[in-house]
């Protein structure tokens, strides 16, 4: 079926319980990861990051996430942890990527900065937020390419040391 091919799942990939990193996919051959977020993330993400961090904190996320490798997560656990609401598939940009998975075109990896637990601070999908509303849409259990860096603390969070 070419809509599983084209999702960019991986049934060989798996988030190890005991790591906070998921797992590589060693299916990547029939599962592609377009790059282009590679070396060029989506003109909007510095605009989005803007409005939960500093402008140095956005330049360190995006090159963290630039380095981070492609690990897999599932797309009900991303929305889960998110907080976002799952979009229909009407939605345009929704939409727009399932007809992509239709014709058999890699979606890109989603960009992803950890939530912090401890501190109440949900999962942030930095990119890649309707890419995971298809990817649900077609299979909620769907392994979906990401790459994720830790949020930055700010300066005068408890456990931080200045200077």
């Amino acid at each position: 079926n070419s809509r599983t091919r084209a999702s960019n799942r991986s049934t060989n990939a798996s988030n190890d319980p005991e790591s906070d990193t998921p797992r590589s996919s060693q299916a990547t051959a029939s599962a592609p990861v377009a790059t282009h977020h590679d070396h060029q993330p989506a003109e909007q993400l510095p605009s989005y990051l803007s409005l939960i961090a500093t402008s140095a904190q956005v330049r360190d996320l995006i090159e963290q996430l630039k380095a981070a490798p492609v690990g897999h997560y599932k797309a009900k656990d991303m929305l889960r942890a998110s907080g976002l609401a799952l979009l229909a598939p009407d939605n345009p940009h929704v939409a727009t990527d399932l007809a992509k998975v239709a014709n058999a075109k890699a979606l890109s990896p989603v960009l992803l900065v950890r939530g912090d637990v401890v501190r109440g601070i949900a999962l942030q999908i930095a990119d890649g937020y309707h890419r995971v509303c298809a990817s649900y849409h077609l299979d909620e259990n769907t392994d979906i390419p990401c790459r994720i860096t830790d949020h930055p603390r700010h300066p005068d969070s408890p456990g931080q040391t200045t200077g």
